[in-house]
């Protein structure tokens, strides 16, 4: 791993619990990793921890084969090599786009300081712009010209601190697959912290979810949504719900009863005997949940926000249970209305019931389904 960081822990004063606690996390050379999270979660500390800005009180950090962080020794800031994008980018609004990025490689002779200037603007698409102030450019410009000061010494590790949270939400996205490129372009290893889950997924080959200074999970987007690893992520990533539900095992096949009904043909489900009598909670997502007029379960939108081309519904069934699903939205149904719906689940990812955050899902969750005798 070219970044390494191992049961890394921070703590503040005579806090009770650290801000930080245990995390563990590695990154390859050219991976671009995100950390996600609710606020106060310990993300950002976790950052600045790497960066060599907090002082770590327990674990190692090792950068590029050196360590830079254990428990006897803590290598400053400004010798780990590590550029920095911040939530404001830092600008200097008196120097122009070519003296901000010249800013960290003032020592390089002019003619090489000159040529990597105009390598790195060119890279983030602003070659020809030296001469602007930020106050001429926009918003996603000005983030761009504190990506390429941050690229222009050639750090060995870029860290990313919301660098997009000033951005109008349309923005966001798209230059996070726009910085995305030029990270790959530049070979760079990043780590990025976000709680926009998009720009996570847009951005991310690894993402990390966090929750009260522990990482609960350090995976793809896809294993994030579809495998997750604690209860809380399965929460925090995407919409969803928990249905009360049972594990049964008919013959030779697992089924689970829901209040949609029973779920059969299931690529992946635990064993009844993973929790007592079968009883559990089952995730069930808004992609899980088909509208269908002709299905026999109906249910009343309670709430539903317009996304474009689609609704999100909130919906709850007459048993009280309360789902999600996502419509197309040409059927504009109105507040109020029983629509029909019926389930389509293909990764069954339950929890003990009523259990906490950081509950795990039942051992066994990638057993197949029993095949008939």
């Amino acid at each position: 791993m070219f970044l390494d960081v191992s049961q890394l822990q921070v703590r503040y004063g005579q806090q009770p619990t650290a801000a930080v606690d245990g995390v563990s996390l590695g990154l390859r050379a050219g991976e671009i990793g995100v950390l996600i999270g609710p606020s106060g979660c310990g993300k950002t500390t976790l950052l600045r921890a790497v960066a060599g800005l907090e002082r770590a009180s327990g674990g190692r950090i090792v950068l590029g084969g050196e360590t830079v962080s254990e428990p006897s020794r803590h290598v400053p800031a400004e010798q780990r090599r590590i550029g920095m994008v911040f939530q404001d980018y830092a600008l200097f609004p008196h120097l122009d786009v070519g003296r901000n990025v010249a800013f960290g490689i003032d020592r390089l002779p002019r003619r090489e300081r000159e040529a990597r200037v105009t390598e790195v603007l060119k890279l983030v698409g602003l070659d020809g712009l030296q001469s602007r102030y930020p106050h001429e450019l926009s918003g996603g410009q000005q983030q761009r010209v504190a990506l390429a000061r941050a690229l222009a010494p050639n750090p060995r590790l870029l860290l990313l601190d919301e660098p997009f949270s000033n951005l109008d939400v349309d923005l966001r996205e798209r230059l996070a697959h726009e910085v995305r490129g030029i990270l790959k372009a530049a070979n760079a290893t990043a780590l990025f912290v976000t709680h926009d889950q998009l720009e996570a997924f847009a951005i991310g080959d690894r993402i990390g979810v966090m929750h009260e200074g522990h990482l609960h999970q350090w995976d793809d987007a896809y294993a994030l949504y579809h495998r997750p690893a604690t209860r809380f992520v399965a929460e925090f990533i995407g919409h969803g719900v928990f249905a009360p539900a049972q594990i049964r095992l008919d013959g030779q096949e697992v089924s689970v009863q829901t209040p949609l009904g029973r779920l059969q043909d299931v690529e992946e489900c635990p064993l009844p005997t993973a929790y007592e009598a079968g009883l559990c909670d089952v995730l069930l997502r808004a992609d899980d949940i088909v509208h269908d007029d002709d299905a026999p379960v109906k249910a009343q939108i309670i709430r539903k926000a317009f996304r474009g081309s689609e609704f999100l519904y909130t919906l709850r069934l007459s048993s009280g249970e309360v789902l999600m699903t996502h419509v197309p939205s040409h059927h504009n149904h109105a507040l109020g209305e029983w629509i029909g719906i019926r389930a389509e689940v293909e990764h069954v990812v339950t929890f003990e019931r009523g259990g906490g955050a950081a509950s795990p899902p039942a051992s066994g969750v990638a057993r197949q389904p029993v095949s008939p005798a």
